[in-house]
């Protein structure tokens, strides 16, 4: 994320908390739920103050056993009323926000896992990792607690505000003559407070980013023995990440502190000039206790207020993070009518005078007037060295981006015209770095194609020289492998991704480095399995060693990008030139 985008907006302050309203809407009946028991608990918490009055004025003064027997049974009255509506209330509450968090969290997942791969190039994952548990873990606080104290303590505050008018005129005349002070600091160091939370949350998540980069790469960090270094990174970011926490405490607990010092200064003047009221025999002692009670609510729900002012601004400050995730937009996307692929595909691949550089790197070409015809069924070898381009080639066929010169056409179709589901789908990729999930040997191969049974997963691994290994396991196929497959070897991680491109049965093959984790004898084996997986379908299998191409039916040699020669293995060496260099170099090595 660059640095514009962590800094903090003015015109995206509280605005942004808005956002939250489609997660909660679909959950209006927990609302509701929420408001009614609200409404009877601070209704019950209302009338226990003229029940103390009451008793004063009614009970004790004139010694009624009666009177007092049916006040206190009225007080239980009411205290049950307020057990049960407080007990309700919370239980909306709570379950609204695990609810509005679980959409939350699930629709910013999909949207940010829609995102193109430049997207990923130019974001740390620890902070993506960030957004979606620390940040909404803040909002999930405030839906499930901080709205609903911040509405409890402004309808007691309202409540108890109305009534100490309706009690004593005179004395709540006295009291709103400090509520401007009270507000004040709340205004001052309100912005402060959320600029700090926001700046709070930033440092946390690069602390995440960290921790995430270092522990997936655990073994080389080992092999430069940058423990210690790695220790003291993460420590200083975590330092950081503490200090700005303490200044967004100190702010809060200042702001709390100043809040509750001037109104609970201001209880106390007032309740002084009640006091000799009541000498002076103006006041009842009854008024008077249901005054004060009253006061202490509305300070109270004051104080419950500025508590949770912190929360809302945290909170704001985590959603505008958040929202900055949603106001990302894939550049690459299907179009809004996609032309339909025809069936069956034939797999014919033109590239017509291509173009292109990575929106990182725009003074470095990666492909100059790139063209390119492949015919159906075809397999085609593209060979070079590194640089030249080969990759691109299939990062372009994938459409992780779009070239800005030149088309790219699939049986005559531009690429841009499909979706793209439907246009990977017709591709079957096995990556020169496979990836293995924290799943099943089964599940793994079955992310080539989620709706294999276990017998053609068992065919793939088997085509794939993988079911020695995988049937060798604890449990066979049911088998866990482990965080990014740490228990495989690199040449049985390349068989697990030689058999999901053999589920996928897809026309189109692309083979980036397939055997180069492989010794020898295994390599053997998979060659077979690729020459029966290249049947039948167009094939485009990028390689160092030249070893592995001589099959293909015609070799492309490229170099900064550009075409410099193609043919079979035997012509491209009587032409001479860089496959011919580069074929003495490795057969005479």
């Amino acid at each position: 994320m660059s640095d514009d985008a962590n800094t903090p907006r003015p015109n995206r302050r509280l605005g942004t908390l808005l956002k939250l309203w489609p997660f909660l809407r679909p959950h209006r009946a927990l609302a509701i739920g929420w408001l009614v028991f609200l409404a009877i608990s601070s209704s019950a918490t209302l009338v226990l103050p003229m029940a103390v009055r009451h008793m004063i004025d009614r009970g004790f003064s004139q010694a009624n056993a009666s009177a007092i027997n049916a006040t206190f049974l009225g007080l239980f009255g009411v205290a049950l009323v307020l057990a049960f509506a407080t007990a309700a209330r919370y239980y909306c509450i709570s379950l609204l926000g695990e609810r509005a968090l679980a959409s939350l969290r699930a629709r910013l997942y999909a949207h940010v896992i829609r995102l193109d791969v430049s997207f990923f190039e130019r974001s740390r994952v620890g902070e993506l990792i960030s957004r979606l548990g620390t940040d909404t873990e803040v909002i999930q606080a405030l839906i499930g607690s901080g709205i609903s104290v911040a509405l409890r303590s402004a309808v007691m505050l309202l409540g108890a505000t109305g009534l100490m008018v309706w009690t004593s005129p005179h004395l709540a005349g006295l009291t709103a003559l400090v509520i401007p002070a009270v507000m004040l600091p709340i205004l001052v160091f309100g912005r402060r407070v959320q600029k700090l939370s926001r700046a709070s949350q930033d440092r946390l998540a690069d602390a995440a980013a960290i921790a995430n980069e270092t522990l997936n790469a655990a073994p080389a960090v080992k092999a430069y023995a940058r423990e210690d270094i790695e220790s003291t990174r993460y420590g200083g970011a975590i330092t950081r990440a503490l200090a700005t926490a303490r200044k967004r405490i100190g702010m809060r607990s200042a702001l709390t502190a100043g809040v509750i010092v001037l109104f609970f200064g201001a209880i106390t003047l007032v309740l002084w000039a009640g006091a000799h009221d009541v000498l002076a025999g103006t006041m009842s002692t009854g008024v008077l206790a249901q005054f004060i009670v009253y006061a202490f609510l509305a300070a109270g729900s004051l104080a419950g207020l500025s508590e949770v002012w912190g929360d809302v601004l945290r909170a704001a400050g985590a959603m505008e993070r958040i929202g900055e995730l949603f106001e990302e937009h894939a550049e690459i996307a299907s179009p809004a009518l996609p032309t339909p692929l025809p069936r069956p595909l034939r797999g014919e691949l033109r590239f017509e005078h291509v173009a292109f550089h990575y929106p990182t790197r725009p003074d470095a070409p990666a492909l100059h007037d790139f063209d390119l015809a492949i015919r159906p069924g075809e397999t085609v070898a593209l060979v070079g060295p590194s640089g030249a381009g080969k990759s691109t080639v299939f990062a372009l066929l994938l459409r992780f981006y779009d070239p800005q010169v030149g088309r790219i056409n699939l049986d005559g179709l531009d690429l841009r015209a499909l979706a793209l589901p439907e246009l990977r789908g017709a591709i079957a990729l096995v990556p020169q770095e496979t990836v293995i999930f924290s799943g099943s040997a089964a599940d793994n191969i079955r992310f080539g194609r989620q709706d294999a049974g276990d017998d053609e997963v068992r065919d793939a691994a088997r085509a794939a020289e993988a079911n020695d290994f995988i049937s060798a396991l604890g449990k066979g196929y049911d088998e866990e492998l482990g965080e990014r497959g740490v228990r495989l070897s690199g040449g049985q991680r390349q068989r697990i991704a030689i058999a999901r491109a053999i589920l996928r049965d897809a026309p189109l093959l692309l083979l980036d480095e397939a055997t180069s984790a492989l010794d020898a004898q295994s390599e053997a084996a998979i060659q077979h399995a690729l020459e029966r997986l290249e049947k039948g379908r167009t094939t485009l299998v990028i390689a160092h060693r030249l070893a592995t191409v001589q099959r293909a039916d015609r070799i492309v040699v490229m170099d900064g990008g550009r075409i410099v020669a193609q043919g079979t293995h035997e012509s491209l060496l009587a032409e001479g030139g860089l496959y011919a260099e580069l074929a003495r170099l490795q057969f005479t090595a």
